[in-house]
């Protein structure tokens, strides 16, 4: 037993046999390794050489050149696939990518954030795009809509994930008609609405939708209005979900909201023509909204740095930041250099620039 009761165990050296089997392991990769390469270097793109490649990417996907090495294989087989008859050459071709899309299946389960199995998986889906017609192509980008769905349900937070969505969703309007479009870009809007009520620290989700809501409000050549009421349900969203207000994902919209009212960063958000008055207005909300919340929540810092914020973007559209103002700000600081002692240089050097 050691000191604490806790026994001490010798860490087990390995077993002559299981080094054994390691080397042999290693020894059989190199072997695959250098088979596959030189097969790829005599032009050897036959069914055997594709099923190696596959070997090697199960046992080590992080390996570019060898993803390389099966774009080729595939180029080459598509190129033959298409001098067969118009109806086979599509059937043969669609197989094709099917089944490497679902090669890649068990690899992206094992390895959701390996970049160059979602690259492979683009190409293999723009090849459907280029090489196909219309009605095939579109058919398996929407499997994939579907599928990227059944990911982000397993992994909502996947970063990967939630771009690649942005991607797929992009590429299914230009297959279709612009009233698909529309219709797509609506759907997604209640998708992000949707997965940020299963989960409101979901910042993936969170920033999902302010690409999306800029969409929307271009396809839809919305009005001032349209704008308007969209940005109070914005803001009615954002403060049910301040509720939590030490959820950092949360204010990280909040922030993004306020730039609606910023006049240097009000052209590129979702209501850019918003009256001086307006945006006193809401900003004035904002600031009262934002203070009720210390209340029982004294010891949170994003609720100072929010008043902040704010209470500087009154002073940034009236053109001057009045002394009862500048004494609140300076209060909501000492505040924050006791509870974010870690950033106690930054906060001194805001102070003198106020």
């Amino acid at each position: 037993m050691g000191s604490h009761g806790v026994p001490r165990y010798k860490i087990a050296e390995k077993s002559p046999e299981a080094r054994q089997q390691e080397l042999q392991k290693i020894e059989k990769y190199r072997d695959l390794e250098r088979s596959v390469s030189e097969k790829v270097a005599e032009h050897d793109y036959t069914a055997d050489t594709l099923k190696q490649i596959s070997e090697l990417l199960t046992s080590n996907p992080e390996y570019y050149t060898i993803w390389n090495y099966r774009r080729q294989v595939l180029r080459h087989q598509f190129t033959q696939a298409g001098d067969s008859a118009e109806g086979d050459a599509v059937d043969s071709i669609t197989e094709l990518i099917k089944n490497d899309l679902l090669f890649l299946i068990p690899l992206l389960r094992s390895f959701p954030k390996c970049y160059w199995i979602w690259n492979y998986r683009l190409w293999l889906l723009d090849e459907a795009r280029r090489l196909l017609p219309l009605p095939e192509a579109r058919q398996i980008w929407q499997e994939e809509f579907a599928l990227v769905g059944k990911m982000l349900t397993l992994d909502s937070r996947n970063f990967h994930g939630w771009g690649y969505r942005r991607f797929v969703v992009e590429t299914l309007k230009q297959l279709g008609t612009a009233d698909e479009a529309t219709e797509l870009t609506q759907k997604e809007f209640e998708y992000a609405k949707k997965m940020i009520g299963a989960n409101l620290s979901n910042f993936s989700a969170w920033h999902y939708r302010t690409k999306v809501i800029q969409r929307l409000l271009d396809e839809k050549s919305a009005s001032d209005e349209e704008r308007k009421k969209l940005l109070d349900d914005e803001l009615a969203l954002i403060h049910r979900a301040l509720i939590d207000p030490y959820d950092q994902s949360v204010w990280f919209y909040h922030q993004n909201l306020m730039c609606v009212f910023d006049p240097t960063t009000a052209g590129r958000t979702m209501a850019p023509r918003l009256s001086a008055p307006d945006r006193l207005q809401y900003l004035r909300q904002e600031i009262d909204a934002i203070q009720e919340m210390i209340d029982g929540a004294e010891d949170c810092k994003y609720i100072y740095q929010a008043l902040i914020d704010c209470t500087l973007l009154v002073a940034k559209v009236q053109g001057s930041l009045p002394h009862a103002d500048r004494d609140q700000i300076l209060s909501w600081l000492s505040e924050l250099k006791r509870l974010d002692p870690l950033r106690h240089g930054r906060w001194l050097d805001f102070e003198r620039t106020l």
